[in-house]
């Protein structure tokens, strides 16, 4: 079999698997607009929707994970293709952890109904939706930026994670007003506290991500690294 043969086989392999990647991705985005779902509509079958897709991510998290160490074994791969490897494994990680996030929005969901707690109750649950939409959509930025190798697309997601922090800083201030106003909200803004959490990891993963698309093409890993070295990197 001769060396071009071989690298051909390399790159549909990197192909293929980058593409279950961007499936997978799919999937927890998905998991994460359904989960919102439910608790904007106090949804409990939407709830149980996505808790049943967990066991569908973490079943696609261990194949992608295997087929990458027997790739990484037979064909020893070159610098650039051994990062992408190895973001693509931490990329697959940070999905699963972003479908743990839905799993568990959809288990507060699940609690919030069975403590009888009415949708009309006064919570700022619009607020908590509008901060999933800054979450899933850098979610599906960073995926964008995966499929097409592009840094610059990526550098945007790090800069707009913060957007989502500082929405998250108003919502806990909003959910005390809220407990101190009204006794009767206590456990439920309890609740929506974790789900406000929950939301910011999301964007935090999808950060990650991004770090990880310019380790993939610059070769360097700007993880912990100030935004102006990050720019220069990607400049």
């Amino acid at each position: 079999m001769n060396d071009k043969h071989i690298s051909t086989q390399f790159d549909s392999e990197l192909s293929g698997i980058s593409t279950r990647v961007l499936e997978m991705g799919g999937l927890v985005e998905s998991q994460v607009v359904r989960a919102i779902y439910a608790l904007t509509h106090f949804s409990g079958e939407t709830a149980s929707e996505v808790l049943a897709t967990e066991e569908r991510v973490n079943a696609m998290e261990v194949e992608i994970d295997r087929d990458l160490s027997t790739i990484i074994a037979r064909r020893q791969p070159t610098a650039r293709d051994l990062r992408l490897l190895i973001a693509i494994s931490k990329t697959i990680g940070n999905l699963e952890r972003v479908g743990d996030e839905a799993a568990r929005i959809a288990r507060t969901v699940q609690r919030l109904m069975n403590s009888g707690i009415s949708s009309k109750m006064r919570l700022p649950v619009g607020d908590l939706s509008f901060e999933a939409d800054l979450a899933i959509a850098l979610l599906r930025k960073s995926l964008d930026a995966f499929a097409r190798l592009d840094s610059r697309q990526a550098l945007d997601v790090i800069k707009q994670d913060n957007e989502i922090d500082v929405e998250f800083d108003g919502l806990m201030r909003k959910l005390v007003t809220y407990m101190m106003e009204d006794p009767r909200t206590i456990s439920a803004s309890i609740d929506l506290v974790f789900v406000a959490k929950a939301i910011e990891r999301v964007g935090d993963h999808a950060k990650n991500l991004a770090e990880q698309v310019i380790y993939v093409v610059k070769g360097t890993d700007v993880r912990h690294t100030p935004m102006g070295d990050v720019e220069s990197v990607v400049a």
